[in-house]
């Protein structure tokens, strides 16, 4: 697996470089001895897991106690998001890092997705960066947190 680009929306990719957490997400990404294949989710999320918490993050964080609703990651004020399963899940994740933000629990915020090369070998139907970078521009201004895209492949 390998870090392919990072798309930004409201200035994501400046507010994760000012908290000198760009280089280290995008690098989470880097990890050739996770090959992409059909069904990998399951190692590619394991080896996100154990990046995240080595660095301190909180992993699989309620968004509201009142909810069985989770984010993959929280750090102070940034959180992350990786959908590597059907597309209709991504749109949510957007909602989900969008209600952090608007009740000031972060500042910014990230998701990760796989290229659509990388979906297609994936699975049938799965979230890719195309597809979740137009639609973010398309609802710039219902998704108005700094926020970061993450692709890879």
């Amino acid at each position: 697996m390998k870090f392919v680009e990072a798309f930004s929306l409201h200035n994501g990719d400046v507010e994760w470089q000012r908290r000198d957490q760009y280089e280290w997400l995008t690098d989470v990404f880097e990890a050739p001895q996770i090959m992409i294949a059909a069904k990998c989710t399951g190692r590619i999320r394991e080896h996100v897991k154990n990046e995240l918490t080595n660095a301190g993050w909180s992993y699989d964080v309620r968004i509201n106690q009142a909810f069985d609703l989770t984010i993959t990651g929280i750090f102070r004020d940034m959180a992350f998001q990786i959908q590597t399963g059907n597309i209709s899940r991504a749109p949510y994740d957007l909602m989900k890092l969008q209600y952090l933000y608007t009740q000031k629990k972060i500042e910014v915020g990230a998701i990760a997705v796989p290229t659509k090369k990388a979906a297609s070998i994936i699975g049938s139907n799965i979230a890719n960066v195309d597809r979740i970078w137009n639609e973010a521009q398309l609802f710039d201004r219902i998704i108005t947190l700094p926020l970061l895209i993450l692709s890879f492949e």
